[in-house]
């Protein structure tokens, strides 16, 4: 059985789930992308105005001309002492002072000069020993390069906010789609800078939909995760996957990797959770997310009939944690362990059904669901405790920042 939404270490996957960026080591995955003259000017919520595809598939060479020049490199400088944890890309080469360099992509959201990118491609490290980049600049297709800002940064959805002043620049702002809905086998491409080779472009499809990856939190995953065949590889990170509509599906992040090259096994950040974060880092300079404090474990059939579950739709809580939301709100863990199948499970704890209404259909939705709330917000949890059924009221918390592991959860 899969356990999800744990709040401290959990397992050490076979594959390395490498960060496809920047950062200033070795990193894969990253998008950027093309060569034109089309001056778009619609904001980062706007729909596409360009030509639809053919239903079976994506004019690629349509969306390199329309959308590439909207696709920039992003190169950050670290003092040398600062690099560490990330596996970076491209890149490598120094700049001076002690610095390194990492190479990653970013792409223009509007004609006020904001550029969204991977929060690795401009940070190093994770959880509480994150730091940003002393200098970031940003290189458009034309080779034009102008310092950035970095205005904030989101370690849970990996994603970061730049500044450019855009006097003078000619910019080719990107639309932003939807990622609530999507079809695997949609077809798609990426534009990027891998290896630091600039306005590279591939395509592929939709492989899977709704993948846990890891975040920079160190702890906490990121929820609804878009996987593609598209090459994604190190320097890709930050730039966009899109549609066949010209739309920016995701933000290109990771890879899974045998070998630590792109392998056909590469991740987007959605680009629900991208609006979520830009929205608020652009008015504040941070993001907030909910925290309950627990870990669950996944129902299915077999594990409901063996210990005689009430439901089996919803999440079982394993472990609550000492003085957080959950606990102070009287929520129960497990008070037995016994090994079922392959997987040691915390038996006579609260099973979570819905939140505020509305039901939990996945694993995941625990932690995509809280983590949507902010500190402060109470919601109520419709919990089963052995056959009854009630409603818990919880104030969350603020998501902490923890040490480096590789699993997480509300």
């Amino acid at each position: 059985m899969t356990r999800s939404l744990s709040p401290v270490a959990a397992l050490v996957a076979a594959l390395a789930l490498a960060l496809a960026g920047c950062g200033g080591s070795s990193n894969p995955s990253t998008a950027a992308g093309g060569t034109t003259t089309v001056t778009r000017t619609v904001n980062e919520a706007a729909a596409s105005t360009t030509t639809a595809a053919p239903a079976r598939g994506i004019d690629a060479n349509q969306i390199y001309k329309q959308e590439g020049p909207g696709v920039v490199t992003v190169v950050s400088f670290f003092r040398a002492s600062g690099i560490g944890g990330l596996l970076g890309g491209g890149g490598g080469g120094g700049g001076g002072g002690g610095a390194q360099e990492g190479v990653g992509t970013g792409f223009v959201l509007n004609d006020r000069g904001e550029i969204a990118t991977n929060a690795h491609v401009v940070t190093s490290g994770s959880g509480r020993s994150l730091v940003k980049a002393q200098r970031v600049y940003v290189r458009f297709a034309d080779m034009n390069e102008v310092p950035a800002t970095i205005v904030g940064f989101d370690p849970n959805a990996d994603v970061a906010l730049l500044k450019i002043d855009p006097s003078g620049l000619k910019l080719h702002p990107l639309a932003l789609g939807q990622s609530n809905n999507l079809v695997v086998g949609s077809p798609v491409a990426a534009i990027g800078s891998p290896f630091d080779e600039p306005q590279s472009l591939s395509v592929g499809v939709i492989s899977a939909t709704n993948r846990d990856i890891d975040s920079l939190n160190g702890t906490f995953q990121i929820p609804g995760a878009i996987q593609t065949d598209a090459a994604i590889n190190h320097g890709n990170s930050g730039g966009p996957l899109i549609d066949a509509e010209g739309r920016v599906l995701g933000i290109n992040s990771q890879i899974q990797s045998t070998g630590g090259g792109g392998e056909g096994v590469g991740f987007a950040v959605p680009i629900d959770l991208v609006k979520r974060s830009l929205d608020q880092l652009r008015a504040g300079g941070k993001v907030s997310y909910g925290y309950l404090g627990v870990s669950t474990a996944a129902l299915f059939p077999q594990l409901v009939k063996r210990f005689n579950l009430p439901t089996d739709q919803g999440v079982w809580v394993q472990t609550v944690v000492p003085n957080g939301p959950a606990d102070k709100a009287g929520l129960q863990a497990g008070t037995r362990t016994q090994t079922f199948q392959t997987e040691r499970v915390s038996v006579g704890g609260d099973i979570i059904t819905a939140v505020d209404g509305k039901a939990l259909e996945g694993a995941a939705d625990l932690n995509r669901v809280i983590g949507g709330h902010k500190a402060g917000d109470t919601v109520t949890l419709t919990i089963y405790r052995g056959q009854r059924k009630m409603d818990i009221k919880v104030k969350l918390a603020e998501r902490p920042l923890a040490a480096a592991s590789p699993s997480a959860g509300p």
